[in-house]
């Protein structure tokens, strides 16, 4: 087996996750701010490191909505390349069932707003979704895909999946 000398650069993509939170046919998103404009996406963002997919999951929703949120399954795992940055990105996506909300949180910087949005104002938005998953996993969600949380094998202490 070949190893990468310490002058190669490996190549890693960025892991991110996101939640299909649904609630009487509408969809918890959020309108945030990118590269000076306006992006809808779901509530979403980054793996951080010695974290689990569940737990970074839980902790975007509440950080960019506000929203208390309990995760049911795995709508799916997703893999592209961002038109935004260029880099490749790994996204795990959760179904999750709104519990409880505070609207007194401050939001993650550059969130405007959370809203709930049916599948077809959603749709509707176009070239304004932060990207084409947002879609897709709603799609996939509408169309039953899920997995069990247990499919993810986490060894991570804080986190054992049921």
């Amino acid at each position: 087996m070949n190893h990468p000398s310490s002058s190669t650069k490996v190549w890693c993509p960025r892991v991110t996750v996101a939640c299909v939170v649904a609630d009487g046919g509408r969809y918890l998103m959020v309108e945030e701010e990118v590269n000076g404009r306006l992006a809808y996406n779901q509530p979403a963002g980054h793996l951080d490191d010695g974290e689990s997919l569940a737990s970074a999951a839980v902790r975007e929703t509440l950080e960019e909505t506000g929203w208390t949120v309990q995760l049911d399954s795995l709508v799916g795992v997703h893999q592209w390349r961002s038109t935004e940055h260029g880099e490749s990105v790994l996204r795990f996506t959760f179904s999750a069932r709104p519990l409880r909300h505070d609207p007194d949180r401050p939001l993650d910087d550059g969130i405007r707003r959370a809203l709930w949005l049916s599948r077809a104002d959603v749709a509707a938005l176009g070239d304004r979704l932060r990207s084409p998953l947002v879609l897709q996993s709603i799609d996939a969600w509408l169309a039953g895909q899920r997995l069990p949380l247990s499919a993810l094998g986490s060894l991570l202490a804080e986190d054992r999946y049921p």
